[in-house]
Formats: C-alpha cells, sequence, structure tokens
C-alpha cells in the first residue's frame, strides 16, 4: 500500500471516529454537546498555555523599554535628560493600567538604572513637578507658535500701514500690545520650568540617576545590544520548548486514551478522545508554524523590507502581496473544488438525497427518468442483470461494485 493510500486510509478512519458512534451518525444533540466540549477544552488550553508561558522571561522582560530608552535609544546629556525622564514618568502616571515587570529576570546592566527609575516614578512629589513641569512646556510651545504668528502679522501690518502714511496704526499697535503680553507670559512660564528643573535635579534619586548615566560606557550599550539580539533570536525556541512541556503530555494522554477505546471497543470513550486528541494537536500544529515564522521567514521579510526600501523599490513587495494572495485564492478554490466537492461526493449527496443524478432536481416517486432534464436513472448491473444506480457505486440489488 502506497504512502497516499495509507494516509486516506487513516485520515477515514479519524474521521470516522470524529463523526459516527457504534458505526452509526451521530445525533445533533451529541454533536452539540462535543462541539461545546471541544470548544471548552481547547479555550482551557491556550489559556493554560499562557499562564504557563507567561513563566518564561521575555526580551521585554529582561531588557524593558525603559532600559533600552536609556541605554540604547538615547543619549542622556545635560540638555535632554530632564526631558527624557519626564516622557518616562508622565507616560507611568497617565496608564490606564499598570503592567507588572519581572523585577528578578531584568538584565544585570540594566537593573542599577531601572531601580532608580522606579523610585522616581513612585514618588509622588516628584511626579507632580514633572507633570507640572509638561504642562508648562506645551503652554511655553503654544504661546511661542502664537508669537511667532503675531510678529508675522506685526511686520505685515507695519509696512502696509507705513505704505498708507500712518493708516491703521491703530491696529498694529494691539498687534504689538499683544505680543508684548504673550512675551511676558512667556518669560514667567520659561521661569517655572527652570525652577521646577532646579527641583527636579536637586532630588536624592535624580542626582543618583546623573550619577550613574554619566558612568555608563560604551562597553555597556554593546553588550545589551548584543544580548538583545540573541534574546530575540532564541526566545521564540525558549517558548516553543517551553509550550511543548504543557501540551505533549496532554497530547500523549488523549493518545493513550484513544488507543486504549478504539482497542477495547468503547463507542463512547472512542468519540470524546478521538476529538480531545484533535482539540490537543491544534495548539501543537500552529504553535510550531509560529515558531518556525518568528525564526526564518519574518526576519527574512524584515531584511527584504529594509533592501526594499533601502532601493527605493517598496512597490515590489505590494505586488507580492497581490501574487501570493491570487496564488492562496487558487490552491484554495481547488481544494475545495477538487477535494472536498468533487462529482463524486455531490452525487452521492444527490443519490441519499433522491434527487437527480444528472441535474439535482427532487425526482417525483417511482421515476426511473428525471422529468426536467431526462437522465435515466437506472442501468443494468453487469453482475445481476438488475436495475441499479447509474452512478451508483455499488449496485442496490446485489451489492457489487460497479
Amino acid at each position: 500500500m502506497s504512502m497516499t493510500a495509507k494516509f486516506k486510509d487513516a485520515f477515514s478512519r479519524v474521521r470516522s471516529n470524529l463523526t459516527s458512534l457504534d458505526s452509526q451518525p451521530l445525533s445533533r444533540a451529541a454533536l452539540v454537546i462535543i462541539l461545546f466540549l471541544d470548544i471548552f477544552i481547547l479555550t482551557a488550553i491556550f489559556n493554560g498555555l499562557d499562564e504557563h508561558t507567561r513563566q518564561l522571561a521575555s526580551p521585554d522582560d529582561r531588557i524593558p523599554h525603559t532600559c533600552r530608552e536609556i541605554m540604547i535609544n538615547s543619549r542622556w546629556n545635560a540638555t535632554k535628560r530632564i526631558d527624557n525622564l519626564s516622557q518616562i514618568v508622565i507616560s507611568h502616571s497617565t496608564r490606564y493600567y499598570l503592567v507588572e515587570e519581572k523585577k528578578k529576570e531584568r538584565h544585570p546592566i540594566c537593573e542599577p538604572y531601572l531601580d532608580l527609575v522606579d523610585q522616581i516614578k513612585n514618588d509622588k512629589e516628584l511626579t507632580a513637578a514633572f507633570e507640572d513641569r509638561a504642562k508648562f512646556v506645551r503652554e511655553a510651545r503654544d504661546l511661542q507658535r502664537e508669537i511667532g504668528n503675531l510678529k508675522g502679522a506685526y511686520d505685515t501690518s507695519l509696512l502696509e500701514t507705513i505704505a498708507r502714511q500712518k493708516q491703521g496704526q491703530a491696529h498694529v499697535d494691539v498687534l504689538k500690545k499683544d505680543i508684548r503680553q504673550k512675551t511676558e507670559a512667556l518669560n514667567t512660564l520659561q521661569g517655572q520650568i527652570v525652577s521646577l528643573d532646579q527641583k527636579i535635579d536637586g532630588n536624592g534619586k535624580v542626582k543618583l540617576l546623573w550619577e550613574r548615566l554619566q558612568g555608563l560606557t560604551d562597553q555597556d550599550r554593546d553588550t545589551l545590544k548584543t544580548d538583545l539580539r540573541t534574546m530575540h533570536f532564541w526566545h521564540p525556541v525558549k517558548r516553543l520548548g517551553m509550550q511543548m512541556i504543557f501540551l505533549l503530555p496532554l497530547f500523549a494522554v488523549f493518545s493513550i486514551w484513544n488507543s486504549a477505546s478504539i482497542k477495547k471497543n468503547r463507542g463512547i470513550q472512542t468519540l470524546v478522545s478521538s476529538h480531545l486528541l484533535v482539540v490537543s494537536f491544534i495548539p501543537i500544529f500552529f504553535k510550531i508554524i509560529e515558531t518556525v515564522y518568528d525564526i526564518i521567514p519574518k526576519k527574512l521579510l524584515k531584511k527584504l523590507i529594509d533592501l526594499l526600501e533601502s532601493l527605493k523599490l517598496v512597490a515590489i513587495w505590494h505586488y507580492l502581496v497581490i501574487a501570493l494572495a491570487v496564488a492562496a485564492a487558487l490552491f484554495i478554490i481547488y481544494i475545495f473544488q477538487k477535494k472536498l466537492f468533487t462529482r463524486e461526493k455531490l452525487i452521492e449527496r444527490r443519490i441519499a438525497k433522491g434527487q437527480c443524478q444528472e441535474c439535482g432536481k427532487h425526482l417525483p416517486a417511482g421515476s426511473a427518468a428525471c422529468p426536467f432534464c431526462g437522465f435515466g436513472q437506472f442501468k443494468i448491473c453487469k453482475s445481476c442483470g438488475k436495475l441499479t444506480l447509474v452512478y451508483g457505486k455499488f449496485c442496490r440489488e446485489c451489492g457489487q461494485g460497479q
């Protein structure tokens, strides 16, 4: 027997175990119950898998976003460090919910800095100072923009007034007064920002953070970058291993139960264990595909897109996506049309429902030919010589294959 024939035979047995009980089709009530059980077990497996996998530290747990901002993405010089720290503190204070970080899993290079940042974020007085500062900075930025617009209008009006020989002098005076008032307000805001900067810089925790940042070396940054790349590469493999530790024992238990039920001819247990076996295999299959995608195609696709962007040929990527979508649609249509909804299966359904084997319309009782298309429904069986269905696989009288 060929491999294809063996696969078809195995698939047929599995399908029979999933859809029948004691060689009889499942009733609708039993089918509903077994489908609800499948959904419940599948949901429970994915929930348990999520809880189990969460124990594994991810690259974001080991090197959190804050650490990357401090040590990789930004240069915390004297002019930008308060602005950078303000963004971190403000984003933490304005979150609707707080994500608990796995502090025990943090990278040793990140830990001293993150510990100080956590203390700063949890200091209510400091947080209030950062929030006031952010508000004043926004207001100062808005005022600067308004003053710039007013100066443009003032210069234009001044030129027009000179051209009109001092007509419209009142409008120029109003603009000049408005510019003076807004400039005074801007100076006041800038003074408040300087005062808050001094207050923040004078805080002991912030002082210690600045000292540690001054001691940060390029070697530390390079080490962190290298470790981050390594974590991103190996994390999918470690995650898959963690997932398999949860999934494979479950699959093994259902497999043993299913084999024992089939061997001892226990109908109900065979039905339930077959469904659970398939349900437990689904997450195994998808998690393996997910890991392969994370390791190979995802990285290759990123490099390909980066290359196309550098060559200004991103349009080729969209053409490729369109071509893949068309190919996938053709493949799915082929599978449905040639494998699932073949003419053979269509005729089987027509015969079972008492329909014309050719056109599919319902036949009146006792009809030897279709009154709609004229197709004769019967032929002579070569084995017994009696009438049997034209497209029937077996003779309806003697049971011989046609």
